[in-house]
């Protein structure tokens, strides 16, 4: 687990503080904050002098300090001061001779607090979570806790006086509001609002435990304990004072001589053999077969790998050994060796509470911390207009009543503060009020807006002095969500990436990356077959890094000169960098490529076909360099269309590039590190397999370290997008249903890029629409077959499908090529149904151009309730859920299928079919409610259209399902009829 502070001794005289800003030399204590690096994805260390790093940062305790155990004993007791210190309640002084100690650390704690006025409308009270109104008292107290706040040496979190009083116990402050720096600013009546809100509580009235700070060394602690750390500590840097004359390559041989790894640097070579002279060699790890074992904080943590993909857990407080052997070349050369005698001990450990494996940088959102009323004009809008009195007052009575004045008209102003005079002089910002429906309402109304809380657009048409105005309910603000939500987001927007519409310039069937800014002049070398780019992931949720690489080996268009870029950083965020290396030499460009590909992968360049995970090393994301994403992608085009207008609008919908980009962002894919449609199809197969892996990992309750290593895969196979967060492990079975659909999805965009790709020049929507192979026509509104549809939809939508209502659009008759063919030997069987199918209108272009498909066999069989097979309804809304439509997007695409039934096998729970029964032909779960039998008509052929109203059957056994789901195994069962373009009408 990554610590937030690190304290060491300096290795060199190089670093400066950031605090004094002076040089930290070499062997001075140093302690440092562990800051998101801008240029890489993982931490890096901001150094401070000692005293530096206490006016800049406030640690709770010593247990989140890494390496805290490998300092001198003096240095521990110093730091733990310091905490206590820091971590000082504001109480009033006692009666009687003031110590000075105490005054100081006081006046120290004091500078986290500040009082004033607030300078805009921006910030939200970490108390009730509403905005603090500009100009209105507020409260500080600086967090040291969340990544700004470390980074820059504390945050303002500021408070209402109000929510300040109420949860200052909590803050840590219980002295009169006089005492707060800035107090002195506030005029003479805030002054004594300020110390009425905020009295100091006498310390004798205070509960015992308001007053006790609490040390890291826990009163009830074992005092043998704390006594045995000193003795062993004094112990190990005897010898680590006397290891650091000798030269690196000594220390290297007695690290080797006893069978353990060499760490880089000099530093931590001393601590471990001096952890190894004071307590025996470590033994290697058994679970991992071979792992280091290392001290941390906690104890012996194993530095080795269980896999290629993941790291060992292993920890442990008393690890196995044996004797430290010391070499007879250098026993002869050190006389402090040469008298060395093993002595047997076993490490004291102590149990450590890090705060970070408790806290993260911002705390769970479980609602404000105080319940204050919101002001009656909260987050409403206002104009001010005309020949008022007193503007500025009103102005500053708008503000104090939660609403604040704009100066433009337009649908979210709740109303016009204006006179009668100036309605009736109807100037051209009247017109436009008049023109947009917005209200204007006299002075008096802020007046009695105190009156009307939560009730302000009734006082709008009772105050309402002009003859116009839309219904002001509809220009209330959006419902107040937890302000927390914001500023959490707010926070981590530091290194958010912004999508960018990045035009990629192909040449040669291979983007030059527009980063490398030679996209104009250069190309992708290419050899033979050999393309030299690649794209590079790792995923490691231990180490919590989400990176990706980038390496292009371009040529210029002239030829003669070569450029290596590269390009790296975290997924999702703009972390990273990126550099150009010039080189006039083909042969000098191609071996520096060839070298990092091996740096990064630990595989040969020229044995990537049969690429082998290394450890810790990247892996290669297989994407498609191919052709241009904006030119393929384009539906715009001078030239006329051959089809209806409803069928351009229909491929339109079907081939539109925004939907796709929004189902990735859904699924929290990169859409810049991973373009759409670039997964190939290999990957993507690779992915299901991990999937089906986790679940046979959930099923068999799997240890940790299994999930971490598989989670690990699917996240390297498939990059997504966490911004800052570290990946979430994939440990349960709806998790892994979400990462199925996604994967499917994916496959389905696959399908869809490739046909756009498959157009060639003719990137016309009649283009698009020949690479379906499918005859899409408009049937007619006034044929019987549309009102029989029209009534299927009316009838089958469910009770419990409440939340929208189902308009028919458009429909379309469809005719797949060769799918009739196909069918006709099911034509014979009787038993044959119109039912419905729901999909996501990205998935259209795969249907339409390769039918409805059964799962591929290596997707996990998770989701699939009665196996892998092709899913049907009679109750429309039940398939129309499975669009996935909201109420921003609201089309959705259905289909209407002739599905061949037969002889179905009922079920009335889950039952995983891999293969049916003799004389079986389908599955039909059996639901609790379908429609009335007794409706269902035939159509000339003889297949039935079940359109009768939903009514409960009366059935023999208990059913599981409340609709019933009809499923076939083999896709020439199926013949697409008709696809239906439907409005989902949400109700809320």
């Amino acid at each position: 687990m990554d610590l937030p502070y690190k304290a060491e001794y300096a290795k060199s005289g190089r670093a400066s503080c950031r605090g004094c800003k002076s040089t930290i030399e070499k062997d001075t204590l140093r302690l440092a904050v562990m800051v998101q690096s801008p240029m890489f994805d993982g931490k890096t260390p901001q150094w401070y002098h000692k005293p530096c790093f206490f006016r800049k940062q406030r640690p709770k305790t010593v247990d989140d300090i890494e390496h805290f155990l490998n300092l001198r004993w003096e240095d521990q007791e110093s730091i733990k001061s310091k905490i206590t210190n820091g971590a000082a309640v504001i109480v009033p002084d006692k009666k009687g001779k003031k110590r000075a100690g105490q005054t100081a650390v006081k006046k120290e704690a004091l500078k986290d607090f500040l009082i004033e006025y607030s300078k805009s409308g921006r910030a939200a009270c970490r108390g009730c979570e509403q905005k603090i109104m500009k100009d209105e008292i507020r409260v500080s107290k600086k967090d040291f806790e969340s990544d700004v706040g470390r980074r820059y040496g504390g945050q303002d979190k500021w408070h209402h006086l109000t929510c300040f009083a109420k949860i200052r116990s909590e803050l840590g402050y219980y002295e009169s509001a006089s005492v707060l720096p800035g107090f002195k600013t506030l005029s003479k009546e805030d002054q004594q609002n300020a110390m009425k809100e905020l009295p100091a509580i006498k310390q004798e009235e205070m509960p015992e435990k308001k007053l006790k700070v609490e040390d890291e060394v826990d009163a009830s602690e074992d005092s043998g304990l704390e006594k045995k750390l000193k003795e062993q500590n004094i112990i190990m840097f005897k010898y680590r004072d006397k290891l650091k004359e000798l030269p690196k390559k000594d220390l290297k041989e007695l690290l080797e001589f006893n069978d353990q790894a060499v760490p880089p640097g000099v530093d931590e070579p001393l601590n471990r053999l001096a952890d190894l002279m004071t307590f025996g060699t470590l033994l290697p790890c058994k679970e991992c077969k071979g792992g280091q074992f290392v001290f941390c904080n906690n104890g012996y943590e194993c530095h080795g790998n269980l896999s290629e993909w993941s790291k060992c857990l292993k920890l442990v407080k008393e690890p196995p050994r044996t004797a430290f052997k010391v070499p007879a070349e250098l026993a002869e050369e050190y006389s402090f060796l040469k008298t060395y005698k093993y002595v047997p001990r076993t490490r004291a450990v102590k149990d450590l509470k890090p705060t970070a494996s408790v806290k993260k940088d911002e705390e769970n959102d479980t609602g404000p911390k105080v319940q204050r009323a919101l002001p009656p004009l909260y987050n409403m809008e206002f104009v001010l207009l005309g020949a008022l009195q007193g503007s500025k007052e009103l102005k500053a009575q708008i503000s104090k009543l939660g609403g604040k004045v704009v100066t433009k008209i337009k649908e979210t102003v709740m109303a016009v503060i204006s006179t009668e005079a100036d309605v009736e002089k109807m100037g051209a910002r009247m017109t436009e009020a008049s023109t947009v429906g917005i209200q204007v309402v006299p002075e008096e109304f802020l007046d009695e807006a105190p009156n009307y809380v939560g009730r302000i657009p009734e006082l709008v048409l009772a105050k309402n002095i002009s003859s116009w105005g839309s219904d002001p309910h509809t220009r209330l603000p959006p419902e107040p969500s937890s302000s927390m939500s914001s500023l959490k987001s707010k926070s981590k927007s530091m290194f958010s990436s912004v999508p960018g519409k990045v035009k990629m310039k192909v040449k040669g069937g291979t983007a030059v990356d527009p980063d490398s800014g030679l996209e104009d002049c250069t190309h992708v070398y290419v050899s033979g077959k050999d393309k030299y780019a690649a794209v590079l992931g790792l995923t490691d949720i231990q180490k919590q890094k989400n990176s990706y690489y980038k390496l292009q080996l371009l040529e210029s268009d002239t030829g003669r000169q070569y450029y290596l870029f590269r390009s790296w950083g975290r997924i999702g965020t703009t972390i990273g960098g990126n550099k150009v290396d010039n080189f006039s030499s083909l042969m000098e460009a191609k071996q520096q490529f060839i070298s990092l590909y091996e740096e990064k992968t630990g595989n040969r360049w020229q044995d990537r076909d049969s690429f082998v995970k290394v450890a810790g090393r990247m892996y290669p994301i297989d994407v498609d360099f191919g052709e241009e994403e904006e030119t393929k992608l384009n539906l715009d085009s001078d030239v006329p269309s051959k089809l209806k207008k409803e069928v351009q609008e229909l491929i339109g919908l079907i081939f539109n590039v925004n939907n796709m980009k929004k189902v990735m962002l859904e699924f929290e894919l990169d859409t810049e590190k991973m373009p759409l449609g670039k997964l190939s199809k290999a990957q993507l197969q690779s992915a299901y397999v991990v999937l089906t892996e986790l679940q046979q990992l959930v099923e068999t309750n799997a240890s940790e370290a299994r999930f971490i290593d598989a989670s690990n895969r699917f996240y390297t196979f498939v990059p997504h997008s966490f911004g800052t967060d570290n990946p979430p492990l994939i440990n349960d079975l709806e998790l892994i249903k979400k990462k199925i659909e996604m994967v499917d999805n994916l496959m389905e965009l696959e399908v869809a890029y490739n046909l756009m790709k498959a157009t060639g020049g003719n990137n016309t929507i009649d283009g698009h629409y020949d690479q379906l192979k499918t005859e899409i026509d408009v049937l007619d509104q006034k044929s019987e077959e549309f009102k029989i549809i029209k009534k299927y939809v009316k009838n089958t939508h469910a009770a419990t499908h409440s939340n929208y209502k189902l308009t028919v659009d458009q429909i379309f008759i469809i005719k797949r090529h060769g799918e009739e063919k196909r069918y006709k030997p099911f034509r014979k069987l009787h038993n044959r149904r119109l039912l419905w199918h729901g999909s996501r209108t990205t998935n259209y272009a795969g249907i339409l151009a390769q039918g409805l498909r059964i799962a591929p066999p290596e997707a996990p069989v998770t989701g699939y309730m009665f196996g892998k097979g092709i899913y049907f309804a009679d109750m429309v809304s039940k398939s129309a859920n499975y669009c996935c439509t909201s109420s921003v997007d609201n089309t959705g695409l259905m289909l209407l299928s002739e599905v061949a039934l037969g002889e179905m096998h009922e079920l009335y729970n889950a039952s995983y079919i891999e293969k049916l029964p003799k004389g079986k032909h389908s599955v039909k779960g059996v639901g609790r409610t379908e429609p009335d039998p007794k409706e269902t008509i035939k159509l000339k052929d003889n297949t039935e259209v079940p359109l009768g109203k939903g009514i409960q059957m009366d059935l023999q056994k208990n059913t599981s399902l409340l609709y019933n789901e009809y499923i076939v195994y083999d896709v020439a069962q199926v013949n697409i009829k008709y696809l239906l373009k439907m409005k989902f009408n949400y109700q809320y």
